[in-house]
């Protein structure tokens, strides 16, 4: 299962701990690293069996998944810039006071209704989710086409992304005369099947690894000759990012 299908698709229970436990592997949501059941891993000096590894791998680099989750985009949490902020002193055990002096937002009472405000939207949430759980086990049952996970670092989500799996299939076979791994014939005009392309020569690069320019051109190149075209797709879309002087590269995990 790819990465971003083990974000979307994890509970929020696994949502919470960073992981989910598939048989007898243990793999991380936020970057795909996978532990096996029955390996002993070493951490400087100490050996960690693989459940305890893997939440010791989240800890390292990762930070915690409150932290993590935070600070994702608005289009995914809901939250305005001044509420994750207010959340995060919430955290920190911070009174009402405290947050006052340190925000200057001016009274108790403004942070209290913000408090107000985020239980309001925790209610919202619940019911929303069981809602949308409801439809899901509806649409299991009518066998629809589901839809491709959104990638987490996408700068725009829109109809563009309503992409069932059926399409994505026949668009790959499409583009890919030679097989998955082979060509990419052409670079479509039209941007869902540019999202579908994209996506899938994004498997061709490794998470949590940085790429010089000239790597990114190189890889891209084995696929399609027009590599500057794909590679500013990539930046555009959220795919990728990349330092100021554009000399590092990395996948948008």
């Amino acid at each position: 299962m790819e990465r971003e299908e083990l974000f979307w698709n994890a509970s929020i229970d696994e949502l919470k701990q960073g992981y989910v436990k598939n048989k007898d592997v243990f793999t991380c949501i936020v970057c795909g690293k996978a532990y096996q059941k029955g390996i002993i891993y070493p951490n400087g000096e100490l050996l960690y069996e693989a459940e305890f590894a893997v939440k010791q791998h989240i800890r390292d680099q990762h930070g915690s998944m409150f932290h993590y989750l935070l600070q994702m985009n608005k289009k995914y949490t809901g939250l305005t810039d001044l509420q994750k902020e207010i959340i995060s002193y919430f955290k920190a055990g911070m009174s009402d006071k405290e947050i006052v002096d340190e925000m200057d937002a001016g009274s108790t009472s403004t942070i209290r209704t913000h408090r107000f405000k985020l239980k309001e939207k925790e209610k919202q949430a619940k019911v929303f989710l069981t809602i949308m759980e409801l439809l899901t086990e509806e649409r299991e049952q009518q066998e629809e086409d589901p839809f491709i996970q959104i990638h987490k670092g996408a700068t725009m989500v829109d109809e563009r992304y309503a992409i069932t799996e059926q399409e994505r299939e026949k668009v790959l076979s499409t583009y890919f005369k030679n097989g998955l791994d082979g060509p990419l014939s052409q670079f479509p005009s039209k941007e869902k099947r540019k999202i579908i392309i994209l996506q899938h020569l994004l498997t061709r690069f490794e998470a949590n690894k940085e790429y010089t320019e000239k790597e990114v051109n190189h890889i891209i190149k084995s696929v399609f000759d027009d590599f500057v075209t794909i590679r500013r797709y990539f930046i555009e879309y959220g795919f990728m990012l990349r330092n100021r002087d554009g000399s590092k590269y990395w996948l948008n995990n």
